[in-house]
């Protein structure tokens, strides 16, 4: 099942339920998901590119959280911590710290890498790995750890 095509019909789910939060939540990434399509200039939007828009939005409110908690502003990030809940439903399954270990070694080894100078050629080569399923800070400290 597409990605919006679940989205439809969760969005037809929470009208019914009378969920606001989860319906504000599917209206965006429609929206974002529609607008991604549009400059592109595509119809239908393939896997990975909904995947990068999800995870996008996913970024944008976990930077916002980050934000509002040093701010005090414990209104906005209980209305953030349900917006993350709900864009997380519709990410792949992450990955757990051994797996993601495991492919950062293997990587590390493929591209022949042997100092912190060598991060960005890693780094290149790990994201379209593990993306979606692993955070991009997360992957960094792996890396980092073992380029020591």
């Amino acid at each position: 099942m597409s990605l919006v095509t679940k989205l439809n019909n969760e969005m037809k789910q929470a009208m019914k339920n009378k969920d606001k939060d989860t319906l504000s939540v599917i209206r965006m990434v429609k929206a974002s998901l529609q607008n991604e399509s549009i400059k592109l200039g595509k119809s239908d939007l393939s896997e990975d590119e909904e995947l990068t828009v999800l995870s996008r939005e996913l970024k944008q409110r976990k930077d916002s959280l980050q934000e509002f908690k040093s701010a005090g502003r414990d209104d906005l990030v209980d209305k953030l911590e349900t917006e993350i809940n709900v864009l997380q439903e519709y990410m792949p399954k992450q990955l757990s710290d051994d797996e993601l270990e495991a492919i950062v070694q293997e990587t590390i080894q493929e591209t022949g890498a042997s100092s912190k100078s060598d991060m960005g050629k890693v780094m290149g080569a790990i994201m379209p790995k593990v993306k979606g399923k692993a955070d991009g800070g997360k992957v960094n400290q792996f890396v980092l750890k073992h380029l020591n």
